[in-house]
């Protein structure tokens, strides 16, 4: 006998946004019963592990489409269900609070509670396709099948019925075609065969469809065209590569899956097999492209990781589980305790989640640190295309993971006119080395040319190159590494000269107190005029005070930050233009400042930077030649 029970109240609300408003996308519905499925073969399988009164099976899945009657079934010969779990599990969505969640959801605008498995409303995303859906089923716990039907809306009727096997078989009569929505398409073989690679691929069950067969050319006639027959045929992997133990995978195995997973034509640099059990149990498969994608660097490129659960795809970017400089990282985290919200298309925040992200962070961190050991050559390889993301990541949050990265950091060293980390400089130091010396230069030839290098050059240090934009805010967010102070070659007192010299030149500082004032005030632009101890063969260079350096003023400059480094110049006293100058100033105010403007203004060049009145420092030299 057929019973018509009505939903309550706020369980046909609650049905109405499942139908339009909580999933975004409507192939979602396979996910979900193939996902309902899965689970009540899980249950069958541990019950039948503590009675013997129930029998296993050669457990599976069937998706099968009848485009006559233009339906979907689902079968699975699961634990199936009695009446009583029929009106609990399918009769009343969120039995238990239902009024709470609706106030929740309805107050936040979204759903953000984690009820998937709570409260099965899973099973309701069928009727964003269907007008109708029955549910024939037969508990293990009862020798009675009772067959569920509604048109989710205002009820649902319960009857008895014959059913030979155990378990539950779905069939979703789809809705009519509109302008906007084809339902025909998800009939369509090769659509249930992309939707369950796409999201089911990895149930451990077989789930199977009629697949399209060819059958033997008729080899007396070739223009009659093949016939074909239907199979049944298992479409998913069942078990992912991430799930079987490291030592069962080839190199060859996971390229092959790296390709086809994320398109790409060529082997990865490293792939890194991630197996955790505790408190979080997860498994991550992470990979490290050997070159970025062609979008990488474009405003379309999505960090990202994807997220299974139970071998379920959840989402293709989830953004939570990488930080934003290892982006270009690829792979996937498959765990079981990770809260999704209703439609498990979202993540919600939660200490498990940034657990994981952590410990995905230290595993790559930890691979790439075993790769400059022990492959040079490969992390080299790496870092010509990802240090950038690296020395990006030191900087960042005010040097927040400087700890993590300094010893992946590369920079080219003057000297041996290769990339070294900073240990490897330290380790080279001579012992009276007080600093870690850097230029900002695109290369040695350009650093060569810097006429600050002299002296460095002259006591046989090395220097370290920074051509990259970010490389001087990274050694500003660092400061020191290991004790050694880090000073730039044309900003900070290099402290190279023997303190005979250093005060040989601090006397004559005060004994030229008046001409040096002179030349400043001839150059306004200059923050301060100095006799210099870092020069050797240079007549003056200018050198930058303050936090701002010349390499910062040009970046952010270029980003429309107006800022500019405080100058200043520097004049070698034992060179014979100092002698110049002096004798200029004495013979005429007006030559001396002429002077002076003319060795300011091509220090500046030097250092890459426009004079700051170009036709007056044209017209200068002209001055000059002419006399």
């Amino acid at each position: 006998m057929k019973e018509t029970k009505e939903f309550k109240t706020e369980t046909k609300r609650l049905l109405d946004m499942m139908i339009n408003s909580i999933y975004t996308h409507k192939e979602i519905f396979l996910r979900e019963l193939i996902s309902n499925a899965s689970d009540a073969i899980d249950k069958r399988h541990y019950l039948s592990l503590t009675n013997t009164n129930i029998p296993t099976e050669e457990y599976e899945i069937k998706v099968e489409a009848n485009k006559a009657e233009r339906t979907i079934t689902i079968t699975d010969n699961g634990v199936g269900m009695t009446k009583e779990e029929l009106e609990e599990h399918l009769g009343t969505i969120a039995k238990s609070g239902s009024k709470e969640f609706l106030e929740k959801i309805s107050k936040e605008n979204q759903p953000d509670v984690d009820i998937i498995g709570q409260f099965g409303v899973g099973f309701y995303s069928a009727f964003m396709v269907a007008k109708k859906v029955t549910v024939l089923t037969k508990s293990v716990n009862s020798d009675k099948a009772y067959l569920f039907e509604s048109e989710g809306l205002d009820s649902y009727s319960v009857e008895e019925t014959e059913k030979d096997s155990f378990g539950s078989v779905i069939t979703l009569y789809l809705r009519d075609n509109t302008e906007d929505n084809d339902y025909d398409k998800f009939m369509e073989e090769y659509e249930i065969k992309d939707l369950v690679k796409k999201y089911s691929d990895y149930v451990r069950y077989p789930i199977k469809t009629w697949v399209t067969k060819y059958d033997p050319k008729d080899e007396k006639d070739d223009s009659k065209e093949p016939k074909t027959h239907q199979e049944l045929e298992t479409i998913n992997s069942m078990l992912p590569i991430w799930k079987k133990n490291k030592s069962e995978v080839t190199d060859e195995e996971l390229n092959n899956f790296y390709k086809t997973k994320f398109m790409d034509y060529q082997d990865p640099i490293t792939s890194i097999h991630v197996n955790v059990e505790g408190n979080i149990t997860y498994n991550a498969l992470l990979f490290i492209p050997k070159k970025p994608f062609y979008d990488f660097y474009s405003d379309r490129d999505e960090k990202g990781l994807q997220l299974y659960t139970k071998g379920v795809f959840i989402l293709d970017k989830c953004k939570d589980l990488i930080p934003d400089y290892l982006r270009f990282v690829k792979g996937l985290v498959d765990s079981a305790d990770l809260p999704l919200n209703i439609s498990r298309e979202m993540l919600q925040e939660d200490r498990a989640l940034k657990k994981i992200a952590s410990n995905v962070e230290k595993k790559v961190l930890s691979e790439l640190s075993s790769m400059l050991k022990n492959d040079r050559d490969k992390y080299l390889e790496f870092y010509k295309d990802y240090g950038l993301n690296l020395k990006y990541g030191l900087y960042e949050n005010y040097g927040e993971k400087k700890d993590k990265l300094k010893d992946l950091i590369l920079l080219r060293s003057f000297n041996d006119d290769k990339l070294i980390s900073f240990a490897e400089y330290k380790e080279k130091m001579p012992e009276d080395q007080k600093a870690i010396y850097y230029a900002v230069a695109k290369d040695k030839a350009a650093a060569e040319k810097l006429p600050q290098m002299e002296m460095v050059k002259s006591k046989g240090y090395d220097v370290l190159i920074l051509s990259d934009d970010v490389d001087e805010f990274m050694i500003n967010v660092l400061k020191e590494y290991d004790g050694k102070q880090f000073k730039s070659i044309n900003k900070d007192d290099l402290e190279l000269l023997n303190e005979e010299e250093s005060k040989k030149i601090d006397e004559m500082k005060e004994e030229k107190k008046d001409l040096l004032e002179s030349i400043k005030t001839a150059i306004p632009s200059a923050k301060d005029v100095i006799l210099s101890k870092r020069l050797v063969d240079a007549p003056c260079c200018v050198s930058s005070t303050g936090e701002i350096t010349f390499e910062m003023e040009r970046v952010l400059k270029s980003q429309n930050k107006d800022v500019k480094a405080d100058r200043v110049f520097e004049i070698n006293p034992n060179h014979a233009v100092f002698s110049k100058i002096e004798d200029a100033y004495k013979d005429n105010k007006e030559a001396g400042d002429k002077l002076v403007n003319i060795l300011y203004n091509e220090a500046l060049i030097q250092e890459g930077i426009l004079p700051d009145d170009p036709k007056a420092f044209l017209n200068a030299i002209t001055d000059l030649i002419l006399k």
